[in-house]
């Protein structure tokens, strides 16, 4: 959060989710993502679990910092979350989603109550079920992933399905899944009439690209960003584990982890994305980006990842 809010942030954030359950405690790398936030944006706690009387507690507790609000994820496509019921894997149990989400709402009700969810777990048989129940329970925002649980990140993103929500759910509908560009966040909006777009995984691979939307927007250029702001992005993220003794090859592989995204949009052939994973060490990592993004200042970040890479 705080490496993205120096390129331009979103109009708020969801932390990481707080895992809940019968042992679990507030998790005190998360909750500093609360307590430490200097970003000046709101924040929402988000949380999983399965546990009404555990949920409700976390709720609780959550609300007792300076939160936006409260968000229950019921999307999570990781196999070890849905198999405990959990995350996605209550879409699978409509009756169980309307139980949590009216203790919820009765515990959360000085600030706003959120859900984040996918379309279903299979398919989309529990769909309009599920959305009737955000509208029972008066949800207060409904961030939708257009993909089913077991599509996880991979497939067509289903906009159309995000635009019905849309249309039958009484609270704000984000439209989440590929938002991977200015480009690509208009044309979700057009066509789902979405109230916004949350964008995820492509915030890592482009941090300048809520400032972007902004100007797609305002109908305005967008600012190309040189290679070189790119290096030093890469800097930043560098110097982001807080933990001092880190080994060099677990920092490496950590940074690759953020590289994997960011390299897609740095060369259409993809050189440096297949480079860059053959890397061991810290010095054969950053020369290797002082060679493709630091040589040449005239060239430029792609606007959107290239295709094929």
């Amino acid at each position: 959060m705080k490496v993205i809010n120096q390129y331009g942030s979103p109009d708020y954030f969801f932390t990481e989710y707080f895992r809940v359950n019968e042992t679990s405690r507030l998790n005190p790398s998360i909750l500093a993502s609360i307590t430490e936030n200097d970003t000046s944006r709101p924040v929402f706690a988000q949380m999983m679990g399965e546990s009404i009387p555990h949920l409700v507690k976390t709720a609780q507790e959550l609300c007792g910092y300076n939160i936006a609000g409260v968000d229950l994820n019921m999307g999570c496509p990781a196999p070890r979350i849905y198999r405990k019921k959990a995350g996605g894997g209550l879409l699978l149990s409509p009756e169980k989603v309307d139980r949590i989400l009216g203790e919820l709402r009765q515990a959360v009700n000085d600030r706003p109550f959120t859900v984040k969810m996918r379309l279903g777990f299979e398919n989309t048989d529990t769909f309009y079920q599920i959305l009737d129940l955000i509208n029972r329970h008066n949800i207060d925002l409904l961030s939708l992933h257009g993909r089913t649980v077991l599509d996880r990140y991979h497939g067509r993103v289903n906009y159309d399905l995000i635009a019905e929500a849309v249309r039958r759910v009484n609270c704000p509908v984000l439209a989440n899944g590929n938002i991977y560009s200015a480009a690509q966040a208009l044309s979700v909006l057009a066509q789902t009439g979405a109230a916004g777009v949350m964008v995820g995984r492509w915030a890592i691979g482009n941090p300048w690209i809520f400032e972007q939307i902004r100007q797609a927007l305002r109908l305005e250029p967008i600012a190309p960003v040189p290679l070189i702001e790119v290096r030093k992005y890469i800097d930043r993220l560098w110097q982001t584990p807080a933990a001092p003794n880190i080994p060099e090859r677990a920092r490496v592989g950590y940074l690759k982890m953020f590289l994997n995204y960011i390299a897609l949009s740095v060369d259409s052939e993809g050189v440096f994305l297949r480079l860059m994973r053959q890397t061991q060490t810290q010095a054969e990592l950053f020369n290797l980006c002082d060679r493709f993004l630091v040589v040449d200042t005239t060239q430029t970040f792609a606007l959107a990842p290239y295709s094929g890479v």
